[in-house]
């Protein structure tokens, strides 16, 4: 079967282009899949840069979600059939046509949604449940603190906060982005400023204990939110945006600038303040299958709504789709379309 993908080396986004490959019949616990939408992420941009410690050696496809048609099946495959609609997830590989997949990273879609849809779903829902349920310990009217709301994950993650009638306050990089969050059911709204956040937090918490965050920040903007927060308090980290910027390749004076003036914690102070650091990788949720379909159970009991696609770009157009996604001016989640 042949296949186009983005293929290329680490390091800047214009080492990657679209090739031509071969994909073998699927193995016996493997189904084949073609694709037809691909998620965007941040991980990818920073793969693709060679900055994420999961980065492939050498030449590889970058993408951790997909959605598709099933369209052959290994003898040993028990729950997918040729013809189902899928969504999946993949340790890389995903920026392609067609994919062949352990059955275990593959669940079907919902009837009624597309496969946009499907392909902004897994890795998004996975983080914001798994951050706010296992690692955050979310309670009933916890004040939750929600950053880069209006990304596909903190859209979802304000649903499931919802769910434990938490008062959810959302960040954003732009005051366009406001009124959007306000309409999807955010309490509070902070356009971030970094030098003025811990302000900025107080006004929007208006006396109420800070009970987690969900950081994907960094820099002062992590500090002010971490120093906010109350006893038994949770931030569970899982990004750092302010390491991204819009290009072919990092800036590299920049982040080195950055990482040396990244805040510090002090594990004492964890102690005397009765706090916690947490950080999470979906990667490593990966490589826990069991444990990844007992988390999706759970999220489907929550009947979450779909998650919001804002911005769609054809297969072959993926440099746009990522500036475009590096730009900080997207809603919800980006994905690249398949003809």
């Amino acid at each position: 079967m042949n296949y186009i993908a983005y293929d290329g080396k680490a390091g800047a986004l214009s080492n990657y282009s679209l090739k031509e490959k071969e994909l073998a019949p699927p193995k016996p616990d493997e189904v084949h899949i073609a694709v037809k939408a691909v998620g965007l992420n941040f991980a990818d941009i920073f793969a693709i840069w060679g900055l994420y410690g999961a980065t492939p050696e050498g030449t590889f496809t970058p993408g951790l979600e997909y959605a598709g048609e099933v369209v052959a099946v290994g003898r040993d495959t028990k729950h997918i059939k040729v013809g189902d609609r899928v969504m999946g997830v993949t340790r890389f590989g995903g920026y392609t046509s067609g994919i062949n997949s352990d059955e275990r990273y593959v669940i079907p879609m919902p009837d009624s949604w597309t496969f946009e849809q499907g392909a902004a779903y897994l890795v998004q829902v996975l983080t914001a449940y798994y951050g706010l349920v296992y690692l955050g310990n979310i309670q009933k009217d916890a004040t939750v603190l929600i950053h880069s709301g209006g990304g596909g994950v903190g859209l979802l993650a304000r649903q499931i906060a919802s769910r434990y009638d938490a008062y959810t306050i959302g960040t954003v990089g732009r005051p366009d982005k406001v009124a959007f969050l306000k309409d999807q059911g955010y309490k509070e709204v902070i356009v971030r400023n970094a030098s003025q956040f811990g302000q900025q937090l107080d006004l929007a918490l208006a006396g109420r204990e800070l009970n987690l965050v969900m950081e994907c920040i960094g820099g002062k903007v992590f500090k002010a939110g971490f120093d906010r927060m109350a006893p038994q308090g949770r931030m569970v980290v899982y990004g750092s945006a302010r390491y991204a910027s819009v290009g072919n390749r990092p800036n590299y004076l920049r982040l080195f600038y950055q990482f040396l003036t990244r805040p510090k914690v002090d594990p004492q102070k964890l102690i005397e303040e009765n706090k916690a650091l947490l950080g999470f990788n979906l990667i490593w949720l990966y490589n826990q299958a069991d444990l990844m379909h007992e988390l999706l159970q759970e999220i489907h009991a929550l009947k979450l709504d779909p998650p919001h696609v804002g911005h769609t770009f054809a297969f072959e157009h993926m440099d746009d789709a990522i500036r475009a996604f590096q730009s900080g001016k997207t809603l919800g989640k980006v994905v690249l379309v398949i003809s």
